[in-house]
């Protein structure tokens, strides 16, 4: 790498907000720190598990004073981008819209802009990259002739610690009794407890439940008292190794959030439940490719369900297998590497 090596991300983490839009620009500054750069975050709110996170990545993170979003956020990202000699900035995050965009564009900076949704209308940064599989050019019509769009499960965000795993291969059991539950890095609403009553419900199996409470999450250290009668429940707070955890497991009852892509990768069957209005179609088009199943939204979603859908999914050593299989066709692993590649030759 030569020339200006530092990336500046801007974005930011809290519970309302969640943890994703932090996790996956880790991922990219982690490539990009492979690739022999330096990566420095601009958060105006972060969870102080997400900076203690990105403090032992050994990235850097200022906080920004201006309302997010604002105008004088775009002047604040501007100086520090200018103050820290970066030719690129990131911008992940649904409260950066065009005006956010064209602002950074007209100081003469290259950026990347993170997208799910095309909730920005117009698009003018130099990328756009929407990583998730039902991905398409239609949101993006309205963009500018020179921006280019990077679309789908190929440029998937993995953090570093998945890099590892991309030769491994799952065992898949013909009975299966290892349960993760991750409901993301906050579960504003608790969802996780829900999902324990349905997992609690189906006695005399003997599974074996792992809760995942992520760092953010305000009700982990409650979490930690749950017991699940007849099935063992261990509580694993802010874990810090994701592939070993998702290899563990047999099927995953989780969120649909940016965590699907990891699951994916791991070759981790999962039952899907939309926490939020934007991971609905996520946890729709994974089910459509037969990478998980999809139970519906957070607030029809029953205890009961979970458990009969749990159940049967379990007891079925094709459908696990074809879950599997389908998820690892589908992310690689190498999608940093190649968003970075892309910002190397833009």
């Amino acid at each position: 790498m030569t020339g200006d090596r530092t990336l500046l991300v801007r974005c930011d983490s809290s519970v309302a907000i969640g943890t994703g839009h932090a996790m996956r620009c880790l991922a990219l500054a982690q490539a990009w720190q492979e690739a022999g750069g330096r990566a420095v975050f601009a958060m105006a709110e972060a969870t102080p598990a997400i900076d203690a996170r990105l403090q032992r990545k050994n990235v850097e993170v200022t906080r920004l004073k201006a309302e997010p979003g604002s105008a004088d956020d775009v002047q604040e990202t501007i100086a520090l981008a200018r103050g820290k000699r970066a030719s690129w900035v990131v911008v992940d995050g649904y409260g950066f819209g065009a005006d956010y965009q064209s602002g950074l564009k007209h100081a003469g900076l290259k950026v990347l802009f993170i997208d799910d949704n095309g909730h920005a209308e117009h698009y003018s940064s130099n990328l756009v990259l929407n990583q998730n599989a039902y991905a398409s050019d239609e949101p993006y019509r309205s963009r500018e002739q020179s921006t280019k769009l990077l679309l789908g499960p190929r440029f998937a965000l993995l953090r570093r610690e998945f890099s590892a795993w991309r030769e491994w291969k799952r065992e898949i059991p013909v009975v299966a009794r290892n349960v993760l539950v991750t409901m993301g890095g906050s579960d504003p609403d608790n969802f996780t407890n829900r999902v324990i009553d349905g997992l609690c419900g189906i006695a005399g199996e003997g599974l074996q439940i792992r809760v995942l409470a992520g760092g953010s999450n305000p009700r982990a250290a409650s979490l930690e008292g749950l017991t699940g009668g007849e099935n063992s429940i261990q509580v694993v707070t802010d874990a810090t190794d994701m592939p070993e955890q998702m290899s563990w497991a047999d099927l995953a009852v989780a969120g649909a959030g940016s965590t699907c892509l990891e699951m994916c990768f791991m070759g981790l069957p999962a039952l899907l439940i939309d926490l939020a209005e934007n991971q609905t179609p996520i946890a729709i088009e994974l089910a459509r490719r037969g990478t998980a199943r999809h139970l519906g939204g957070s607030k029809s979603v029953t205890p009961d369900m979970v458990a009969a859908e749990t159940r049967r999914v379990l007891a079925s050593e094709a459908e696990r297998h074809t879950m599997s299989q389908r998820g690892r066709q589908l992310v690689d692993g190498a999608g940093a590497e190649r968003v970075v590649r892309e910002l190397l030759i833009s």
